[in-house]
């Protein structure tokens, strides 16, 4: 992202990866050569405070297609820093072989090999993008690969036509869906019941310094701060209590939980 190759980004990525979880609330200190100016901390806060706390600053769909529009060609660059979080999450969802797999936010289709691996050819996956210049590299990769069990759907997520319930759903990257509590909906009518579910993304982190990293990259890649102390809670609304682990200085999360019962 814009951050790539700031020596604050560098001391972030050379932190312990992971950092603490909800069943285990550890606290890591920061590097003690943190240099990141106290001045430049307290811009920052007062940036993303101002945002938090106007309520109708909730996610806007123009400026998302438009932001989207303009990442398009160089999405895949900045999103190979989290690689990482990628595997992780999608291991979180223990895919069997011949499941059937909502990728929300699919994007240009980076998770799509991944998923893949887990279901197998006798599996589906269902992409869901609404951003038009996204969705088509998905769709160039998917005619690359000769991937026939892949079906992508250009749509915002909470009026998605949805054409088949799920064994499981991955939210990676995708704040603005998980802060429009309809789109979660939508996808929770959609799983079967034991559906495994993993969402992961940016959130604020305790360790203040490290929320310039956090700010820097929203900016870049979603509408709304709203919700970022806790990006799952709609989600975990829907389908009940989340494991929630934190990495990178507690800037970026993994929350998985399973779906019981039928809302």
């Amino acid at each position: 992202m814009a951050t790539t190759g700031s020596p604050f980004l560098a001391m972030i990525f050379s932190a312990p990866f992971s950092t603490s979880s909800t069943k285990s609330d550890r606290c890591v200190r920061a590097p003690e050569n943190a240099t990141i100016s106290l001045q430049a901390v307290r811009f920052v806060w007062r940036k993303s405070l101002n945002k938090v706390d106007k309520p109708s600053q909730g996610p806007d769909r123009t400026e998302a297609l438009a932001q989207y529009r303009r990442r398009a060609a160089l999405y895949e660059l900045e999103m190979a820093l989290f690689e990482p979080i990628r595997r992780r999450a999608i291991s979180r969802l223990a895919l069997r072989r011949g499941d059937v797999v909502l990728d929300v936010g699919c994007g240009t289709g980076l998770s799509l090999d991944l998923l893949r691996q887990g279901i197998g050819a006798a599996g589906r996956i269902i992409g869901l993008d609404q951003s038009p210049e996204m969705i088509e590299q998905a769709r160039e990769r998917v005619a690359q690969n000769h991937w026939r069990n892949v079906t992508l759907l250009c749509s915002p997520v909470e009026t998605a036509d949805i054409p088949w319930m799920a064994d499981a759903a991955l939210f990676h990257f995708t704040h603005d869906v998980l802060r429009r509590p309809e789109a979660v909906a939508n996808v929770v009518h959609h799983l079967k019941p034991g559906a495994r579910v993993v969402a992961s993304g940016l959130k604020w982190s305790w360790a203040i310094p490290a929320n310039l990293f956090v700010w820097s990259a929203a900016l870049h890649s979603v509408t709304t701060l709203e919700g970022l102390d806790r990006p799952w809670s709609w989600l975990a609304e829907r389908i009940g209590p989340l494991d929630v682990e934190t990495l990178l200085l507690d800037t970026v999360y993994v929350a998985s939980g399973r779906l019981a019962d039928r809302v």
